[in-house]
């Protein structure tokens, strides 16, 4: 394939304004052009500004850029496999409640536990295993670095969508997220279900709640080069992604397990992705009552059901607030298998997903037919105890 043609086309395809905002992920069918490309387009990127829109997705071997609609040029019809590169959302339902003061939600949380930690009985299994040494990794919108609940749980983390500052929330879903996973202030604030496990936040979302696939992605790429432990995902879309399961593929394969939520459309089989993924931990939502809640997707490939439902946790400013999303439910799992790798650190990705599946217990459903169950952290380590 003639690689240099092909860069030249994208530069004049960069320079017209037509359909910026539209992105699309192309990969190389051999390996050859692939490498031809990457090497042409490093030294015109020096001097080609337009050329830096042009994004390496190296865990996938793919590039992400804007693309007008038409169609590709004849001639490298054969050479190139490409597919849009969409928008995401993350998994929240909306009317949330700020509660700045801690008086204001005692009814959620009792002595700095929030009723969802309790409900999975973390708190018994603090004794022996609070998370200490797993790195989380959590793809969202970032963190409250100056959180008093969370100044003892992150790192620096990246930032994806501007790489010379800190990864610093300015949505909140993040930090509300960051804080079920790992809150470590109790007497004075909020705990999360691993209090010593450590925060890597990776910045992929903006302010709106939204990221490319290719920003996610990228995000994937530094949790596998930086060996994180284990991942959050707490967002979704409904349209499979060849490129996104790809790079879930090389995490999975990494040792490194993501856990993403479901969606939160209320439908039955129907699941958004990753969580549709084989290869990930899909959480639906339950309620105080252990039923699932009515805003979580119902699907078979929901493996396991925890708190998604009024959970209160950190939020901006210093601030806390109360918010209901399978995007809760999936951090009170991820919070759970780092206690799980903080006890057993050399457990694989398999081995994690048997263990959370055969250790739940059964949910509240009523007429529907049988689906997964519920997260519990004491189960999950008796079952844990069984691996020699």
């Amino acid at each position: 394939m003639d690689t240099n043609g092909f860069l030249d086309w994208l530069k004049g395809s960069l320079s017209s304004s037509e359909n910026r905002a539209r992105r699309r992920i192309i990969r190389f069918v051999r390996p050859d052009d692939d490498r031809l490309f990457l090497k042409a387009l490093q030294a015109e990127k020096t001097w080609n500004r337009s050329l830096r829109e042009i994004r390496r997705l190296s865990i996938i071997n793919a590039y992400s850029c804007p693309m007008p609609s038409r169609e590709w040029p004849l001639p490298f019809g054969d050479a190139i496999v490409w597919e849009e590169d969409p928008l995401v959302s993350m998994h929240a339902a909306p009317k949330a409640r700020t509660a700045p003061k801690r008086a204001r939600v005692r009814t959620s949380v009792e002595q700095g536990i929030p009723w969802g930690v309790r409900r999975i009985r973390a708190p018994k299994a603090w004794s022996r295993t609070t998370g200490y040494g797993v790195k989380v990794g959590v793809i969202d919108t970032g963190v409250d670095f100056n959180h008093p609940d969370l100044r003892h749980s992150v790192e620096r983390g990246i930032n994806l969508i501007q790489r010379t500052m800190l990864p610093q929330d300015d949505n909140g879903h993040g930090t509300h997220i960051a804080g079920t996973i790992a809150a470590a202030n109790r007497l004075h604030g909020t705990i999360g279900v691993a209090p010593r496990a450590s925060i890597y936040p990776i910045k992929a979302f903006d302010y709106n709640g939204t990221a490319y696939v290719s920003d996610i992605i990228l995000g994937i790429d530094w949790c596998v080069r930086n060996r994180m432990d284990v991942v959050n995902m707490s967002f979704g879309m409904q349209n499979r992604s060849k490129a996104l399961l790809s790079a879930v593929n090389n995490a999975y394969r990494s040792g490194i397990l993501i856990v993403a939520s479901s969606g939160n459309d209320g439908k039955r089989d129907e699941i958004d992705f990753p969580a549709g993924y084989r290869q990930t931990i899909a959480v639906g939502a339950t309620n105080r009552q252990g039923r699932v809640a009515s805003f979580t997707n119902r699907h078979g490939g929901i493996d396991i059901y925890a708190p998604g439902e009024k959970i209160d946790s950190c939020w901006l400013r210093g601030t806390r607030k109360v918010m209901s999303g399978t995007s809760m439910a999936t951090s009170h799992v991820t919070g759970a298998v780092a206690l799980l790798l903080g006890l057993k650190p050399g457990l694989t990705p398999e081995q994690i997903k048997s263990i959370l599946k055969r250790s739940t217990r059964p949910v509240k459903i009523g007429k529907s037919p049988r689906t997964a169950g519920e997260l519990d952290v004491l189960r999950m380590l008796q079952a844990a105890d069984k691996i020699t």
